[in-house]
């Protein structure tokens, strides 16, 4: 009956005297039999399942008892208010005399409202605070797990999807280090999975520009050790101290990998940090007067000559010193590094070199002539295209092209943009020319 029952009677009873909950429901049936006539018939509306259950609820204190008693109906609203009523008539329970109280007559139905609304608060608050995302959130959680289904595997260890057609590399040591730079868009790391770094590794670092990224602990010395003697390393980049690649966010990878240093740099040093940590944090790959490892010409000497004021060479042997000589036998090569290195390039090659083929997670703004207008972190891209003034003619993004920001690019009458990647367009204006690096890598060689 409580399933059903519409409506609640709470009824309070005072009896001068002892008495029990049998003597309360007898005295309410007793004293209303007949009483309302044979359609209130407080048995017959029992026994056709109109009314509930008499509960009692009673408590002997003093000689006295006081006690509850609540009634449930299915009856109407009038119709309950007259059985209601009928309950105050009763003057005796058992030998004693006795008052009935209508407390309240309590509407089921309300009282489930009330339960749904505070229910539904509770939902509001807790279930969809926790589960709701952003557009921005639901876009980088479907770009992290197409990132993380980018795995693959390079002779059977983890690698980025570009790692076999890259011409340069990054080494790090287990799979949820490749997992955590493809999160942030780097394609082209391939991992040792411990610190014996397996054959298949080591010879690919001898025909790619291999920069190690390792664990800031003495497990990363040993595989940058085991590494040199087996490969080749051109750069070298760490986690900050007792941390690991796979704990990095954004911001402290991009800025690992900016300060990375030519091998030489650390090959003498005591410990490798202790090489990184003297640095000045410069971007640029290595100094011009480094010479690449990887060359065998000897360097031209002119022992008997002597030697400048300031030390840059001979000054009369006729010869070049030998970083002119460095300079002049690496041809194409060493014209592509001027290119990365110049800190405002001439073309959009050049910037797209600077930003892009060096991971930076940087976004420029370019002129009509080239030129950078504003440079920022590629997550604020949308935010600077937006309130960039004047506008752009060109962007350069370090990450991928969302639906967000090929919108705004048309908006503001940007012609064209260059970025790692791309996503899935819904809607591709024409007014904007959309090209990854690599499409743009083809289009000038």
């Amino acid at each position: 009956m409580q399933d059903t029952a519409k409506y609640l009677i709470h009824a309070d009873i005072t009896a001068d005297g002892v008495v029990e909950r049998s003597d309360v429901v007898g005295a309410v049936f007793g004293q209303t039999e007949g009483l309302l006539g044979d359609d209130l018939d407080l048995r017959d509306l029992q026994d056709s399942s109109k009314v509930g259950r008499i509960d009692v609820d009673i408590d002997s204190r003093h000689g006295q008892s006081f006690g509850e008693i609540t009634i449930a109906t299915s009856l109407d609203k009038v119709e309950t208010a007259i059985l209601a009523a009928a309950l105050e008539t009763i003057d005796r329970v058992g030998p004693c005399g006795a008052t009935i109280d209508v407390d309240a007559i309590e509407d089921v139905r309300a009282a489930k409202r009330r339960e749904v609304v505070d229910r539904a608060k509770e939902l509001l608050t807790q279930a969809y605070d926790e589960s709701v995302m952003s557009s921005e959130e639901l876009v980088e959680e479907v770009r992290q797990s197409v990132r993380v289904e980018d795995v693959t595997e390079y002779e059977g260890y983890p690698a980025g999807p570009r790692v076999t057609d890259s011409d340069a590399i990054i080494v790090v040591e287990g799979r949820a280090d490749v997992l955590q730079l493809l999160k942030y868009g780097i394609k082209t790391a391939v991992a040792v999975e411990g610190t014996n770094v397996p054959d298949a590794v080591a010879e690919l670092t001898r025909d790619r520009t291999a920069t190690a990224f390792l664990d800031g602990d003495r497990g990363g010395d040993l595989i940058l050790e085991e590494l040199s003697q087996v490969g080749e390393v051109d750069y070298v980049a760490f986690a900050p101290p007792d941390r690991s690649v796979e704990d990095l966010d954004r911001h402290e990878v991009m800025a690992a990998l900016r300060d990375k240093v030519p091998y030489e740099a650390v090959v003498n040093a005591e410990t490798p940090r202790e090489a990184l940590a003297a640095t000045d944090g410069s971007a640029t790959p290595a100094p011009a007067e480094s010479t690449p490892r990887r060359s065998t010409a000897p360097e031209p000497t002119t022992p008997d000559a002597p030697e400048s004021p300031t030390g840059d060479g001979p000054v009369e042997s006729g010869q070049p010193d030998a970083d002119a000589g460095d300079a002049e036998g690496s041809g194409d090569e060493q014209g592509d590094a001027a290119e990365v290195a110049d800190p405002e390039p001439e073309t959009l090659r050049g910037h797209v070199a600077a930003v892009i083929e060096e991971p930076t997670g940087r976004v420029r703004l370019l002129s009509e002539s080239f030129e950078t207008i504003e440079e920022g972190d590629a997550d604020a891209a949308f935010e600077l295209l937006r309130d960039a003034d004047p506008v752009p003619s060109a962007v350069v993004l370090d990450g991928s092209v969302s639906q967000r920001l090929l919108d705004v690019a048309a908006q503001r009458g940007v012609d064209q943009v260059v970025a790692a990647d791309t996503e899935e367009f819904v809607k591709q204006p024409t007014s904007v020319r959309v090209r990854t690096a690599d499409a743009l890598r083809e289009v000038v060689d």
